[in-house]
């Protein structure tokens, strides 16, 4: 470790503190607030200043505190102040999270040591995750417009109670804006932002109406965007420089309708769709770079295309009095997403891949307050996808299956029990079913085409406990959460690149994985502090991993996969705010995880413990706020420090073209910025980033993050 990593990593501790939303407190111009709607307002949340209302770990509202799980916002403004350019990269300040970059257009956090399909994203509660999603780092949390969030909600740990299949690492809930401008009468309000990046020559920005109609019996609301981003090739530190065909570009717009029922009840309409063109994959092509003694790849294209679409219509109701079913949510989803690769090899080969997925999706969830002390959250959720993939080098299939189906369905029971005034008792279970159809696979032995049809059946549970050391003050939780995750049609059927010089295979037969997750931790507030600390310890069992098989498919090493991954996964995370005085604010966290997994390392060895794939390294994040007094204008800093990255699994030693040979360099980042609301409708901000102008990239990533630069933005509103 460095010397000045290893005195930010000992001094950043001693502050105990989280990263808070930066951005001030804003309330113009948000929703109006009602029973069914969170009264926190639209986008700033002082994280645990004021306790702010959550809907994810139970899929209705409630306190912060109240809530056994460690829980991170990170709030619109947060994303504004700190020029934020994704929404995978809004979550880089959050502890014991890793935002993994293998292009500048492909970001995958790794939440408690996983990613990718064991990771999962809502978007306001809708699945985004489908069949097609993959092990390792995957662009598909790109696909989200940042300026189009009100809120991320962070869960870690498994959730598969509530959400099933895939909620392993932790659960993502992207909570997008609703229409606001709301008065006694109709009315029309909008908003413009803008961000201009000079480190990555980028530009873009979001452009929003919102048109609101009263009358005596109905409240109706109207949200509609437009955005777009121009990213040109990020600029690294000092002896990097400017990292070639790294840049590409974004659109976006989304509606969204919401009509007031009464007063507790919300039905709303969303449409939204977004578009990346020509998300150049660096690292495996000759303009790769050789920071650190990393190989530069041979192919002389890899660009990537995805587009999202997503329909939902749901109906929500909360705070019903005098009613068996006191809230709830009804909604039906259809949403697509597409892919398409093109590459051309060093050998001037070229193939083109696509991928279409069709996903309908339906939820049905209810709340009851049985008794003073007893809440039950029960319902039901069901998902199908139908998969079309093609590609110009495999007769009958694209990267994964085509002609291809698959069916989740999950039924669940959660009881919140007040065993006395202090203990809370949340108790739940879950049945899941998985079914994989697939009519068009390659078999890679004999290259004919074959098929799969398999389905699964689990059973998970959760017992987790709050207590109130202090009401409204100090809560000890904790408790034991199981997960799940059934083989999708990327463990199934992949037939594809993998990792460096990689090429997977089909593996059918493949069981689900399991995982049972122990944590014990405080959370606390008060005038001046607000805190959380944890320890988690998840067992790994039956994990599907992929090993080499010792056969080659032209110049790549042939890789299957196995239900042979047992392990465990722990760590501790910490973090909180500190107001020593009303205008400075300080704030920090830090995390320390270490894993391990059995894996074949080699097609002859024998079965091996090793650990995890890009385990994160130690990590802290500090800093300060500054609010001027009698003045609109507020200054921060803020340092990130991260260890050197040494604990390499095989696969990770043997992806030179990501990680340095020995591992990722650690290094020590620092950011300055200000902002200035110039009125209650118009605010600036500007970041300086890495005003060092480190050269560093996160562990396993592709490319190196920016070099030093300035972020400005602008936000109007009307």
């Amino acid at each position: 470790m460095h010397t000045r990593t290893l005195l930010t990593a000992l001094i950043a501790p001693a502050l105990i503190v989280a990263l808070p939303a930066i951005g001030q407190p804003d309330t113009e111009n948000t929703p109006a607030t009602t029973p069914a709607q969170p009264a926190n307002g639209s986008d700033s949340l002082d994280n645990w200043f004021g306790d702010p209302l959550i809907v994810t770990p139970s899929g209705f509202t409630q306190r912060a505190l109240e809530s056994p799980y460690v829980i991170d916002v990170v709030g619109q403004n947060e994303i504004r102040d700190l020029g934020l350019r994704s929404v995978p990269e809004a979550l880089k300040y959050t502890p014991g999270v890793m935002v993994q970059r293998t292009a500048h257009g492909q970001s995958s956090p790794y939440i408690r040591g996983f990613t990718g399909f064991r990771n999962l994203m809502l978007i306001d509660g809708v699945r985004l995750n489908n069949s097609i999603f993959r092990e390792g780092p995957n662009q598909y949390w790109n696909s989200i417009d940042p300026f189009s969030i009100e809120r991320l909600e962070v869960i870690k740990g498994p959730s598969s109670v509530i959400y099933g299949s895939d909620a392993i690492g932790g659960v993502v809930n992207a909570i997008t804006r609703s229409p606001y401008g709301f008065s006694d009468s109709n009315n029309l309000a909008g908003r413009t932002q803008a961000r201009y990046a000079s480190n990555e020559r980028s530009i873009g920005g979001r452009f929003e109406l919102s048109p609101t109609f009263v009358t005596e019996e109905d409240v109706f609301g109207a949200l509609i965007g437009i955005g777009g981003s121009d990213f040109g090739d990020l600029q690294g530190g000092d002896s990097v420089g400017r990292q070639p065909n790294t840049g590409y570009e974004q659109y976006s717009g989304d509606v969204k309708l919401e009509y007031f029922i009464g007063d507790y009840g919300r039905l709303v309409v969303a449409h939204q769709r977004i578009r990346q063109n020509n998300v150049p994959r660096t690292h495996s092509t000759v303009n790769g770079i050789a920071w650190e003694g990393l190989s530069v790849g041979s192919d002389l294209k890899r660009e990537w295309d995805q587009e999202r679409e997503l329909t939902y219509i749901q109906l929500i109701g909360e705070g019903i009095e005098d009613s068996a079913i006191n809230a709830f949510k009804l909604g039906i989803s259809w949403q697509e997403t597409y892919e398409e690769r093109d590459r051309v090899t060093g050998g001037s080969a070229q193939r083109y891949e696509d991928t279409r997925v069709g996903t309908f999706g339906f939820f049905a969830q209810a709340q009851s307050e049985v008794s003073d002390s007893l809440t039950l959250t029960y319902g039901l959720d069901y998902y199908h996808d139908n998969v079309g993939s093609a590609s110009n080098t495999t007769t009958f299939q694209g990267p994964v299956a085509d002609d291809a189906t698959y069916d989740l369905l999950g039924v669940y029971l959660q009881g919140e029990l007040d065993l006395n005034d202090r203990l809370t008792l949340v108790l739940g279970g879950r049945w899941n079913f998985a079914a994989a159809d697939a009519d068009r696979v390659q078999d890679p032995v004999t290259n004919l085409q074959t098929s799969i049809d398999d389905s699964w059946n689990a059973f998970v549970g959760s017992a987790r406990l709050t207590y109130d050391i202090k009401p409204d003050e100090l809560v000890l939780f904790g408790g034991v959460s199981q997960g799940f995750r059934a083989p999708n049609l990327s463990d199934l059927t992949r037939f594809d690149n993998a990792r460096t010089n990689e090429f997977e295979i089909p593996a059918p037969g493949l069981d689900p994985e399991y995982y049972t997750s122990f944590e014990v931790g405080f959370k606390g507030q008060s005038e001046t502090f607000g805190w959380q600390a944890s320890y988690f310890y998840t067992l790994i069992d039956d994990m599907i991993v992929r090993f080499p098989t010792g056969n080659l498919v032209g110049a790549d090493f042939e890789i299957t996969r196995a239900n042979v991954g047992d392990g465990y996964v722990n760590g501790i995370e910490l973090d909180g705010t500190w107001k020593p005085t009303e205008p400075v604010t300080l704030f920090a966290n830090g995390t320390w995880m270490l894993g391990e997994v059995d894996t074949f390392p080699t097609s002859v060895s024998p079965l091996t413990t090793e650990y995890i794939d890009r385990n994160m390294p130690i990590t802290v994040n500090a800093g300060a706020r500054y609010d001027v007094p009698d003045s609109p204008l507020w200054v921060f800093g803020i340092v990130t420090a991260a260890d050197e990255a040494r604990f390499l699994s095989t696969r990770d030693a043997a992806d030179t073209q990501r990680i340095p040979p020995g591992g990722t360099p650690g290094y020590v980042v620092f950011n300055l910025g200000a902002g200035w609301k110039f009125s209650n409708n118009l605010t600036m901000t500007l970041t300086l980033e890495n005003i060092t102008n480190e050269d560093y990239r996160v562990h396993g990533s592709g490319v190196n993050n920016a070099g030093f630069g300035a972020i400005v933005g602008l936000d109007w509103r009307f």
